[in-house]
């Protein structure tokens, strides 16, 4: 049903705003219609935004200057110096090749078999560090795909990259098709995965979306039969198709999350890993699909390596911002056995050495005293007990970046400006009473110009979830909205999936607190009846905030992200420009589910989402 409106003539896809991100798996058909349209389908669960990036990059359609539109097969792989001049290229690792979906899951476990049995024995001049080390696992030697896989870093030593280069344990994720000083000090799934990282023993992956065939992939050919616990929140067909993709492989186990509440959405992203020198914990940003690591802006903060705590040891191992109390509360929401397996694990580990705080959010209704435990009331008491109370300010605005919107009310007095700025202007015991806030708020979402011009082109925008039903209720928000720009990064044609939030200083040169989340938009909804509500079970980290090393009481912004300059060890890097830049009276932002066909993306193709 074709339509008018602010955002010109568009066609609604057949979507709803509380099905943005809602898993959907197609029903079965035997019609050959059907069957082609399967075909074009992800096999994994996602919402309907990725299903039609997924189609659209199946079939692309060109674009026209006429009205009409055609479709045309999917581009064949080049070379990669072309692949470059579009601003895209594969690597040579697997992870970068094209899907073959003509191989099911038993297939793959196959080829993963007959790999191991043909690749190189496990290093024999090397001894793993003894139980507790902080030192890097010692090296070894790696040949074929997986020596081009290493050196495409150009040489940087990742060890030394997490001890020393990176106080604050924040890393954006490697992108394809950019220029190599900007992924010098980024990090991919296998980096995290490398033998580089510690001797795995077993692993649990907490997500919202998995690629099981292409996350075992991801692993080093001798952790592939290790123990791999996935964390997920799928029902029915979508449950069921998860069991289907893990059946193949024995070393697989699942652990579903119980979410009772309608709404409810599984979408932490995490990584416990267990060592034989110790334990480490990743919480990012990104799907365990190809995608979500390919050509997107993702962020991640990477533990220290957590040694074992002697037998007899006294000591909890705490660490001063209760990080370890408080993701062991979090994994015994779940109440699931398989968790408190990790419970055990994580009890027998010295985590003193984390200097950022832990927000999680579950699923329930909280009131009183507990409606501080989680969701964006649990992030008020940190910052209203540990931050540090800066004279005016009230002057220091708040920026929030985020890649998907829910519904926010009639206007910004329901919600946005009232119980969630409250939230995040709170700064020590000395803040404002609530409600009478007047911070400046910035909001960092991508515009249509964005999304046409990145790395992607229009596909990318299948994971900024805003549908045209939602935007069209809250025209007030765009009033707040500024470009996605990141040229401090290299990345401002890398699709943001991150989502941060920050309390910067007027001049944008230091901030007290940084926060970053993969925190569904739908925990932003306004409600009447569920002000105290967390629907979700969601964590995120918030940077340490309480003093730098030079003992102030904020840090100062890092100008250039991956500069190997002077700056201050203290220096914070912002993953993007900093101050953001105002949409200008024709910017847009990305709606996912209407045409835009005006004008082609950097792969000369138009967007029609259905």
């Amino acid at each position: 049903m074709s339509q008018e409106g602010d955002y010109g003539r568009w066609t609604i896809s057949s979507s709803d705003e509380s099905e943005e991100e809602k898993p959907t798996l197609d029903k079965p058909s035997t019609s050959l219609h059907a069957g082609q349209e399967a075909a074009c389908e992800p096999r994994y669960t996602c919402s309907d935004a990725r299903k039609a990036a997924h189609r659209r990059k199946m079939s692309p359609l060109k674009f026209s200057n006429t009205d009409g539109v055609s479709e045309v097969s999917p581009p064949k792989k080049q070379k990669s110096g072309s692949q470059e001049e579009l601003g895209w290229c594969l690597s040579s690792s697997d992870d970068e090749l094209p899907p073959e979906p003509q191989l099911t899951a038993r297939d793959t476990a196959e080829k993963v078999d007959v790999k191991e049995e043909k690749g190189t024995s496990p290093p024999q001049d090397s001894a793993a560090p003894g139980a507790g080390s902080h030192g890097p696992p010692a090296r070894h030697r790696l040949t074929g795909e997986e020596e081009e896989y290493e050196t495409s870093g150009e040489g940087q030593d990742i060890w030394d990259m997490l001890d020393k280069g990176n106080p604050f344990r924040f890393y954006l994720t490697r992108v394809s098709g950019i220029k190599p000083k900007y992924n010098s000090g980024a990090l991919h799934i296998k980096d995290i995965l490398s033998p580089l990282f510690g001797t795995l023993v077993s692993s649990a992956q907490f997500n919202y979306c998995f690629d099981v065939d292409w996350l075992v992939r991801q692993y080093p050919q001798e952790f592939r039969k290790k123990p791999i616990l996935l964390v997920h929140g799928d029902k029915r067909e979508a449950k069921a198709q998860l069991h289907a993709e893990a059946k193949p492989y024995g070393n697989i186990s699942l652990c579903q999350a119980k979410l009772d509440i309608a709404f409810g959405t599984h979408h932490t992203k995490m990584m416990l890993l267990q060592y034989e020198e110790g334990l480490r914990v990743v919480i990012h940003t990104s799907n365990l699909i190809r995608e979500d690591w390919h050509q997107k802006t993702q962020g991640m903060w990477v533990s220290p390596l957590y040694p074992r705590m002697a037998h007899g040891t006294h000591g909890s191992g705490e660490s001063t911002t209760h990080f370890k109390a408080d993701l062991i509360s979090y994994l015994m929401a779940y109440n699931a056995p398989p968790l408190k397996e990790w419970v055990d694990i994580l009890q027998a580990h010295d985590l003193s050495e984390t200097n950022v705080y832990l927000i999680g959010s579950t699923p329930g209704r909280f009131q009183g005293d507990q409606k501080d435990n989680w969701g964006h009331f649990r992030l008020r008491k940190i910052l209203r007990e540990h931050a540090p109370s800066i004279p005016k300010a009230e002057a220091w605005p708040v920026i929030g970046q985020f890649s998907s919107i829910g519904s926010l009310g009639a206007d910004e007095s329901k919600w946005l400006c009232a119980e969630f700025r409250e939230t995040l202007v709170t700064l020590g015991r000395e803040s404002r009473v609530p409600g009478k806030s007047t911070a400046p708020l910035h909001l960092i979402y991508p515009s249509v110009e964005n999304v046409r011009t990145s790395l992607e082109g229009y596909p990318a925008g299948g994971s900024l979830p805003y549908s045209i039903q939602t935007a069209e209720k809250q025209n007030w928000l765009h009033a707040y909205f500024h470009k996605w720009s990141a040229e401090t990064s290299g990345r401002s044609n890398a699709m943001p999936h991150i989502k941060t939030y920050m309390r910067p200083s007027p001049d944008f040169s230091q901030i007290a607190w940084f926060l970053v989340t993969r925190e569904r938009s739908h925990e932003l909804i306004y409600s009447a009846s569920q002000h105290y509500q967390r629907t979700l079970r969601d964590v995120t980290q918030i940077t340490e905030h309480l003093r730098t090393p030079n003992g102030l009481d904020s840090f100062r912004v890092k100008h250039k992200f991956f500069s190997s300059s002077q700056e201050p060890a203290a220096s914070f890097p912002v993953p993007y420009d900093l101050p953001p830049e105002l949409y200008g009276s024709k910017d847009r932002p990305w709606i996912w589910n209407i045409p835009y066909v005006k004008a082609p993306d950097t792969h000369g193709n138009m967007w029609v989402p259905s």
